[in-house]
């Protein structure tokens, strides 16, 4: 199930035209401030497809019936430029438990690639719901091999992933090797370049929060 946030007018359009707009993109702070702001959409919207459990708690005029979460959060991220959505799904979900994984695309000069992962850490997934989020999901190669990687530490009981910017086709890629995964979008973008950029997409978000890294032509 695909849920984009694009269907349904809300701030969050505000957010995605500042994290497109060529000029204003190209302030760090606030490209970082918007990757968290849609962390935090997100994680709202995704709250309210969790488990609670009806709880009592004395205020102090009395009783009042409330709901508690009762499902336990892993957080998941690809780093570099899912770091600030990561830490803006984490100021709602501020009990959950996190994982963090490096993967990166290598290029060839025949212009294929394949992605590499040198780092991952998490907690055992068993029973529990992972969130994983990266703000593009452009092949979904990248997603797929770190969602794989995961599991490695056990089997979650649900799974969410959540991309500012998808492609029609990283979607349908993620879809059918993860088709019990729910997918949260803020835009489906239909194109990808010939070297598996989105179009018209935002750019490289990592090098737009946190500097631009040397290409292998460089």
């Amino acid at each position: 199930m695909v849920h984009n946030l694009s269907q349904h007018s809300s701030i969050a359009s505000e957010y995605l035209i500042h994290l497109r707009d060529e000029e204003l993109q190209l302030n760090p702070v606030l490209f970082r401030r918007n990757l968290h702001r849609f962390g935090q959409i997100m994680a709202y919207e995704i709250s309210k497809h969790l488990d609670y459990v009806p709880i009592e708690v004395t205020t102090p005029l009395g009783v009042a019936a409330c709901k508690q979460l009762k499902d336990q959060i892993v957080l998941a991220t690809i780093m570099r430029a899912g770091l600030p959505m990561h830490d803006g799904m984490l100021s709602i979900f501020d009990g959950a438990e996190n994982a963090f994984i490096s993967a990166f695309r290598h290029h060839h000069k025949d212009g294929t690639f394949e992605i590499s992962i040198e780092y991952i850490s998490s907690p055992v997934l068993d029973g529990k719901v992972l969130i994983i989020c990266d703000p593009m999901l452009a092949t979904g190669s990248s997603m797929v091999k770190a969602m794989k990687a995961l599991l490695d530490y056990g089997r979650p009981r649900s799974i969410h992933i959540a991309s500012i910017i998808a492609s029609a086709a990283g979607l349908e890629y993620v879809g059918i090797e993860f088709p019990d995964a729910t997918i949260w979008v803020g835009e489906e973008d239909e194109e990808l370049t010939g070297r598996s950029y989105i179009v018209p997409g935002l750019g490289d978000a990592g090098d737009l929060a946190y500097g631009k890294k040397p290409t292998e032509e460089d």
